[in-house]
């Protein structure tokens, strides 16, 4: 059975991501290399974020929260373009996001096909 950290890893960072590089791109007008270099990523890897080649995840983006998720990733993109944060902080702030949201609780049951843990599950803490 897959823990929610590994969810984590396949299914909310790479959306994190994708959405943070789409805002810093179209909304900052940060470059593809600016964003990858920041990212730690090449910019090839960029290129398919943008592209939705990576980072997609239907559970997220046609569940509830979802527009509550992207407006966190705009307040980020924010906080990093005025050097507020980095994009580690902003992207831990954000998977808390999905967290209390409910958002990882919906990925778990889909993915794993079982009730969440309490550790998931905002309501049960």
């Amino acid at each position: 059975m897959k823990i929610p950290c590994e969810l984590i890893v396949w299914y909310v960072l790479p959306s994190i991501r994708r959405e943070l590089a789409r805002e810093l791109v179209e909304n900052h007008s940060m470059t593809q290399a600016e964003v990858a270099r920041r990212f730690g990523v090449t910019d090839a890897a960029i290129s398919q974020y943008l592209k939705k080649k990576r980072g997609s995840n239907p559970e997220m983006e046609d569940g509830m929260g979802y527009e509550e998720f992207k407006e966190e990733i705009a307040r980020s993109a924010q906080r990093i373009v005025e050097e507020e944060a980095d994009i580690v902080t902003e992207t831990c702030r954000v998977c808390g996001v999905v967290k209390d949201s409910g958002m990882l609780s919906r990925i778990y049951e889909v993915q794993v096909g079982y009730r969440p843990p309490s550790c998931v599950c905002p309501t049960e803490r």
